[in-house]
Parts: C-alpha cells; structure tokens; sequence
C-alpha cells in the first residue's frame, strides 16, 4: 500500500472532486484505502483496525451511511476515466451474491445465486463493466431487492417489509427484475456520453426478449 499510497490518493482526488465538503473527499480516499487493504472483512469496524491513525471508525461509518453525497455523479467520473483506460470493446451485464448469515442485511433474502450454484439466504447485486481484451471495471451496480422486500409485491414478507426503514431504503425503491436493473445501467452509462456497442450478458438476462430488445 505504501507504494501505491500517492497514485490512490490523487485518483482519489479526481474521482472524488464532486464531493461538496472537504472532509467527504478525506474520508472518501481513506474508505477506498481500506477496502484496499488486507483482510477478508471489509465492514468499517475491521478496516478501521487496519488503517492506523487514519482508523477512525465513527467518521467512516457517518461517510457511507448518513453523509450525503449523490453515487451516480462518482460513478460517472469513474466511468469516464475507465474508458479513456480501457477504450472499451463491449458492456458487460452480470449478477453476484453475497453469501449472509443473518437477515438483517438490506436485502438479504433465500435466492439463487450462481456464486454459491444454489438457493441460499444472501443478496444479489447486478453490475455492469466496461470491458475490453486487456482490461475491465465496474462502472455500474445495483443492490436487486427481492419482491419478499416490496410491500406492493404479492411475495411480500412482512418481517423483511418492515426492516426496510433500519436498513434505509427509499420509500419509492420497489422490486425491478435484474433485466430491468441492466437496461437502466446501460441508459444511464450512454448519458455520460459513452457509447459501447456491444453487449454481453449470460442468459440468465438473454432468456428475457425485453432485455433483448431493449
């Protein structure tokens, strides 16, 4: 990490240049340092530990859960500085678990996820890339909340629909089919201004003809 500590730092600086208050960008650039550093945890009391005098849990844990700061506009600077990296070839659609133990997790529900090959109790996230023979980045991610999470859904579980208020998901965030969530990705990546003009998904997206088709 020391090696690198002055290359993250000033990429730090530029992806997080929208931030509106100087202590976001601090605190920004030391969360990134964390979940860079060793350890198979990476919740903020762990990687506080591990960051030394940089370590304090109480203003990481304030930066990811109640600073307010818009992801979208983070996402698009990223994204910006990935295709001049990359110089893209294709879109990239894919979908991974994380594996949980509890239910307390916004989300988390029993569910198949290819990265454990059966139903089990974790949540998914959908996530696109920029992707070229050589290279490729996350540019894009959605949390998919489950249809036992939305209480307009006729699979709504009551105990799940009532943590949504702890676990501070939006009134207005219902359940949308990973399809869905990968088409409003794409839109979302080409009103940066990139424009990819391949796209590549497993079937688990291709079987669905309006994914196909948008």
């Amino acid at each position: 990490m020391a090696v690198v500590r002055g290359e993250l730092e000033a990429f730090a600086e530029e992806v997080f240049e929208p931030f509106a208050r100087n202590d976001q960008r601090r605190w920004g650039q030391v969360y990134l340092r964390g979940l860079l550093t060793d350890g198979r945890r990476k919740s903020v009391e762990p990687m506080a530990a591990r960051l030394g005098e940089d370590g304090n849990r109480q203003a990481l844990a304030h930066f990811i859960t109640t600073s307010p700061w818009d992801p979208a506009h983070i996402r698009a600077r990223l994204a910006w500085k990935m295709e001049a990296a990359i110089r893209p070839a294709a879109l990239v659609f894919d979908d991974t678990g994380f594996l949980k133990d509890g239910t307390a997790s916004a989300c988390v529900s029993r569910q198949y996820t290819g990265t454990a090959g059966k139903v089990t109790n974790c949540q998914v996230g959908v996530s696109l890339h920029l992707a070229s023979d050589h290279a490729s980045a996350a540019v894009g991610w959605r949390l998919f909340l489950p249809g036992t999470w939305d209480p307009a859904s006729p699979k709504a579980d009551p105990d799940k629909v009532a943590r949504r208020t702890a676990c501070g998901i939006p009134e207005d965030v219902g359940h949308v089919e990973k399809w869905q969530l990968a088409l409003d990705m794409a839109d979302e990546v080409r009103s940066w201004g990139i424009e990819v003009p391949l796209a590549i998904a497993d079937a688990g997206y291709g079987d669905a003809a309006a994914f196909r088709l948008g």
